[in-house]
């Protein structure tokens, strides 16, 4: 199931969002402020924000999120209902609203909409690789790529986030967890390992690019499509 991030400074709107979402079977992430939510984000599929928080607003959070290419769906909860303030959320990278006090089930609905809409799902096809989410098998041209834990979770975090750079510090996170007691040089080998198996190399690549001075990404015109 995709994960959510709830970010509110109301500990009992936190309580009760992540009893229904974790119901549905979702991993929630939880933050209070706008710098603890902005260091969350790249491990979400989905962000639930508050419009006004700590530190740094729901709105300018989902500014910066898509300046940075993150192409997650955003659900702002607020108690704004004007027509101006929803229209400034939307230009600023907001996809849906659901103004307070509102109902559990109702936010639970607009994140299932919302997924939907993006398309995320089980499986997914960029060009001649297949990566299935549910068996976590990869398939290049027909045939099956023989990969490890590691390099899958690698693989399928950049492919569903095309076109983002990511930090190596950021992918270590995502994928061996922020207590990993190694250093971030492990994305390296695992990524040349995952080079070699899909036949790209490192001047001409076809699905992973090396980012100078930052770390990779899954290249942009090569977007997870049905």
């Amino acid at each position: 199931m995709p994960t959510v991030l709830i970010v509110d400074d109301d500990p009992a709107i936190l309580e009760v969002l992540r009893a229904y979402l974790k119901a549905e079977g979702h991993t929630v992430l939880e933050a209070q402020t706008g710098p603890d939510a902005w260091s969350l984000l790249p491990r979400a599929d989905v962000a639930v924000l508050d419009w006004m928080l700590p530190g740094l607003s729901g709105v300018q959070l989902a500014r910066d999120a898509r300046a940075a290419g993150l192409k997650l769906p955003i659900l702002m909860l607020t108690g704004r209902g004007e027509e101006e303030d929803k229209l400034r959320g939307l230009d600023g990278g907001v996809d849906d609203y659901v103004v307070k006090p509102f109902s559990p089930r109702e936010v639970t609905a607009r994140i299932r909409a919302l997924l939907r809409r993006v398309g995320v799902q089980d499986a997914f096809s960029v060009g001649e690789l297949h990566i299935d989410l549910r068996s976590r098998e990869v398939r290049l041209a027909g045939h099956r790529v023989d990969v490890s834990k590691l390099e899958f979770d690698l693989l399928a975090t950049m492919a569903q986030h095309a076109g983002m750079a990511w930090p190596r510090e950021r992918l270590l996170e995502r994928v061996w967890g922020s207590d990993f007691p190694g250093t971030d040089r492990v994305v390296d080998v695992h990524i040349t390992s995952l080079r070699r198996k899909l036949g790209d190399t490192l001047e001409t690549p076809r699905f992973i690019e090396t980012v100078r001075g930052v770390g990779y990404r899954f290249r942009e015109d090569d977007t997870p499509r049905l």
